[in-house]
């Protein structure tokens, strides 16, 4: 059973910055796709950005160039740097481990960004 526990959300100023966790349970981390999805109120939950095991990463666009996200194999955690925030990305922010057609998903942590 693979368990994911996210952490770092908070309360931020427009233009600060926060850094997501993500710690992982299981043996299968390391050949998993990761990814940090989102959801604000009265949206739909949407992907934030992914990594690949091999370290290949994809964001969405609204986030290109603000936010990094990272996974360290041995560590068996991922993680999302968030920098420039906007109040527009005040979402429940979640981690999501893949892997063929498996899914996992974490509790989901708050980020708040004020004007």
């Amino acid at each position: 059973q693979v368990q994911l526990v996210e952490s770092g959300g908070g309360l931020v100023q427009a233009g600060g910055s926060l850094r997501l966790s993500c710690a992982a349970s299981g043996s299968i981390f390391s050949t998993a796709i990761m990814g940090w999805y989102r959801q604000a109120p009265g949206n739909q939950r949407e992907l934030v950005a992914w990594i690949l095991s091999g370290g290949d990463t994809s964001y969405t666009d609204s986030v290109k160039g603000r936010f990094t996200i990272a996974r360290d194999n041995t560590k068996n955690s991922v993680s999302l740097q968030m920098n420039s925030l906007k109040p527009e990305d005040t979402a429940v922010y979640y981690c999501n481990l893949r892997i063929g057609m498996q899914m996992y998903w974490g509790q989901g942590t708050q980020v708040t960004v004020s004007p």
